[in-house]
């Protein structure tokens, strides 16, 4: 079972992932400001964002969609975390394939990118903490998976030493209750899984799509 043994300030000379920044600017009415954020230090020059986070939906003949989801431990809040796949970007890589790449190290599923409405196969630039922590950002990518495929019948994942990820499905149109229950027995519930639950949610009352 994975517990917090100490937590302690960290200095800065001794970060390996994260820096702290301090921004001047000028506000509305042009008098000079500071503002306290951090940065990560694992984004690839070039490259307007730090990874992705996979929309990852099994389709298998006569049962209706699932969401691929993951709990893991996280250290900062001191609780396993229900998350949807995500990963940071490497070196010249696109967010797609960014996407199929950390789906199949962390699930061991193969995903094939689908294109959403507006024929986009990345969601729009969103920003995890815009109002004061970080600059952390990332791009949703929709990959279907294919249960019917042989390279799906017996998922491996490729985890490194440090990753420790149990992958589970839920229905789509169980989200909702699924992440409240789940919150109830004690497990965090990571803000991109809990949005799409909300809006999910949303459209489920409001009835718009």
């Amino acid at each position: 079972m994975p517990k917090i043994i100490s937590r302690e300030p960290l200095m800065i000379r001794d970060a390996k992932w994260v820096r702290l920044v301090e921004t001047t600017y000028l506000d509305p009415n042009g008098v000079e400001r500071t503002w306290e954020s951090s940065e990560r230090c694992t984004r690839p020059a070039g490259i307007d964002f730090d990874g992705v986070g996979i929309i990852a939906i099994l389709e298998k003949p006569g049962a209706p969609p699932e969401l691929l989801l993951q709990k893991q431990y996280r250290p900062p809040i001191g609780k396993t975390c229900v998350e949807i796949p995500a990963g940071l970007v490497d070196a010249a890589e696109s967010p797609e394939e960014c996407a199929v790449r950390e789906l199949f190290e962390e699930t061991g599923y193969h995903g094939v990118v689908v294109a959403t409405e507006d024929a986009e196969e990345k969601s729009c630039l969103m920003f995890n903490d815009p109002v004061g922590m970080c600059n952390t950002n990332l791009h949703f990518v929709h990959v279907k998976i294919d249960l019917t495929d042989e390279n799906n019948q017996n998922p491996k994942q490729q985890l490194e030493e440090n990753e420790f990820i149990e992958v589970f499905t839920v229905p789509l149109k169980d989200l909702y209750k699924e992440c409240r229950k789940l919150e109830k027995e004690g497990y965090g519930i990571d803000a991109r899984v809990g949005s799409l639950a909300e809006g999910f949610e949303i459209a489920r009352k409001w009835k718009f799509l």
